[in-house]
């Protein structure tokens, strides 16, 4: 038994670029389960046009599953892909697609954030939504296309157009929470916050006191995910309401 992870080990896979994932999981730890980091190997790149984009997402492609392989000679129980827009594009078929393929890949269950989304959003009861994402206009095409095909009415959505990855990590997070309130309002059940490197779990928690409705922060729901598909119920207060409700 592992002296540390004695309930759990977590497997993470981010791009390499990526600085939120893993402070912002390791906050949402019940005692015993532990997170274990393996890193896509990407280029820093500006993703200002079709060309960067598309050479952005073939990298990260590429790396996914090596990242997996690496990580799960640790044996976590489960994995987190925590990359965003890979688990948006495609719609509903490519996502249920990709988690196929990378269970496939890591002989465990993986979460992945467009399915984590959906099953919280099905706890809640929500089916109007407001988005907020960090990427350029294509990359919120796929997500608004998943959301939609997922059964979900998109009342608004705002990206934040980054215009690299590591950029995305240094939004400020009064910057989020404006374009939070600017996203809210009596036309929708929930918001949800998209971007795995846009650090946005602790203002979304925050914003559920304000709002009276979840705000759904990525990182905290693949988590929520990932700790309830390996039979971990504890209930985690002050990150969320679906870790303190589901």
């Amino acid at each position: 038994m592992d002296q540390l992870g004695f309930r759990k080990l977590i497997g993470l896979v981010v791009p390499s670029t990526n600085t939120v994932v893993q402070p912002e999981t390791e906050m949402l730890r019940p005692r015993g389960v532990t997170n274990h980091v393996g890193r896509i190997p990407l280029t820093e790149r500006k993703l200002t046009d079709e060309k960067a984009y598309v050479d952005h997402m073939a990298a990260m492609r590429a790396g996914i599953e090596t990242a997996i392989r690496q990580v799960v000679t640790c044996k976590p129980h489960h994995v987190i892909m925590g990359v965003a827009l890979e688990a948006f594009t495609g719609g509903v078929k490519g996502a249920t697609q990709l988690q196929t393929q990378l269970e496939a890949v890591a002989g465990v269950s993986v979460s992945i954030g467009s399915t984590a989304i959906d099953a919280a959003l099905k706890a809640f009861g929500a089916r109007r939504v407001a988005v907020l994402t960090p990427h350029m206009p294509k990359g919120d095409e796929e997500v608004r296309s998943y959301l939609f095909e997922a059964g979900y009415e998109v009342v608004r959505l705002k990206g934040l157009k980054c215009q690299s990855a590591t950029l995305i990590a240094q939004v400020p997070i009064e910057d989020i929470r404006r374009s939070l309130v600017e996203l809210n309002g009596d036309d929708v059940d929930a918001l949800i916050q998209v971007g795995t490197n846009l650090p946005g779990a602790q203002i979304s928690a925050d914003a559920e006191r304000w709002f009276g409705k979840p705000v759904i922060a990525i990182n905290t729901v693949m988590y929520w995910d990932a700790l309830r598909r390996t039979g971990i119920d504890d209930k985690v207060y002050g990150h969320g309401l679906v870790l303190e409700k589901f």
